[in-house]
């Protein structure tokens, strides 16, 4: 297993505080080794065995546990009455109920809690509300870059190891077919119907799986393009599929559900805002992109924006699309009272292009850090203060 170590790291800093952890992300992005390999720091630390509960609902063996009564019943009869215990629960939202487990438990003094979920479900409605103030969410996303790397050989050129990061996948399974490009699209192909079936059509009780995956598609050939729900609707309607606006809006709301897809809103840079129209949505893994879309290349610029994105959202923070004026800023991210601005692009080494790039970021008149990632492997240069970096560098560097 490829060991997470800022994800371990995270769980590890939240050890033995009375909240709830909760991780969650996409299918098979790794969520139940990452409890396994937090269950082994916790042994080899002198942890004893039977302070450890695990349990994984997708395993048939724990089917009598989908029922919340049997669960808490379960769990409780194996407590350590003078030890803290660590119980771990894998794709608990398959229990119905599991909430009344979870709250129940949680009241008890020498427990601490680990759950994962693959579906937007388990923080959902009246479940957040019960458990306000009792959790934190961790998101875990397929491999980054970084982490795919660590696990190629140590020769390997970075620029091969890319293609390969955006052409197999990120999904730490298919680093286990060794670089088998048909084997990696089977697996991939599984892995997206399963999401699609299960996660998105069988939970939302969705009829028209066609249409659905006419919005997949569409959505991911723009990743990057601002997605306006009615200019989705329109399109589709003028390809002879006539659907309604607010149906497009709660499917592409059940896609997000089953983190498949993740939106990011706009943000008036100079008006400090949030403005309502528009939405841009990126896929979990690019490399699913070729599995929704058919093999076709192209549009590399997208997919470099897709993956920065990805690694924007695991280093932390609140990120934006940028508008000034009419230009656009790639990304805002806001910590608290901090902010960084990022503007991505294959390549500068055109003159035009340069400008066009730098221009929103020059009109920013704020001291927060600016950067310009792009696969030109140059130096660090900087403009006017705005850093430009190779981009494999920068998503190396944590």
């Amino acid at each position: 297993m490829i060991e997470r170590i800022e994800y371990i790291k995270i769980l590890d800093k939240w050890r033995d505080k009375q909240v709830i952890k909760v991780v969650t992300g996409i299918r098979r992005c790794g969520k139940s080794s990452l409890l396994k390999m937090f269950c082994k720091k916790l042994l080899d630390e002198g942890i004893a065995q039977e302070q450890v509960q695990e349990i994984n609902f997708e395993n048939l063996d724990n089917e009598p546990l989908l029922d919340y009564k049997a669960l808490y019943a379960h769990v409780k009869k194996r407590l350590c009455a003078d030890k803290k215990n660590y119980l771990f629960f894998d794709e608990i939202q398959m229990v119905d109920n599991f909430q009344k487990v979870i709250d129940s438990l949680f009241l008890l003094d020498n427990v601490d809690i680990y759950v994962t979920g693959s579906n937007a479900y388990l923080l959902s409605g009246e479940i957040a509300t019960l458990l306000t103030g009792r959790y934190i969410q961790i998101n875990l996303f397929p491999l980054s870059f970084k982490e795919f790397v660590q696990a190629l050989p140590t020769h390997i050129n970075l620029e091969r190891a890319y293609r390969q990061y955006i052409e197999l996948s990120s999904f730490p399974y298919v680093l286990q077919l060794d670089q088998n490009r048909e084997m990696a699209h089977e697996y991939l192909l599984g892995l997206y119907n399963t999401i699609v079936l299960k996660d998105v059509v069988s939970r939302r009780k969705i009829t028209d799986v066609m249409m659905l995956q006419s919005i997949v598609r569409f959505l991911a050939d723009n990743i990057g393009n601002v997605s306006v729900i009615k200019r989705i609707s329109d399109t589709l309607t003028s390809q002879g599929r006539k659907i309604a606006s607010h149906t497009v809006e709660n499917y592409i709301s059940a896609l997000v559900d089953s983190y498949i897809f993740y939106p990011i809103q706009r943000y008036d840079a100079k008006g400090k805002q949030l403005l309502k129209s528009g939405q841009k949505l990126y896929l979990a893994d690019v490399g699913l992109r070729q599995v929704i879309n058919g093999t076709k290349g192209g549009d590399m610029g997208h997919v470099l924006e897709n993956v920065v994105y990805l690694e924007l959202a695991r280093r932390g923070g609140e990120i934006y699309v940028g508008k000034v004026g009419n230009a656009e800023i790639d990304f805002i991210v806001i910590n608290g009272e901090e902010k960084a601005y990022y503007q991505v692009s294959l390549s500068v080494r055109n003159e035009e292009t340069m400008q066009r790039e730098l221009s929103p970021l020059l009109s920013i008149a704020d001291n927060f850090p600016k950067y310009l990632l792009t696969m030109d492997n140059d130096p660090v240069t900087y403009h006017n203060g705005i850093k430009q970096q190779y981009v494999l560098d920068w998503l190396l560097e944590k």
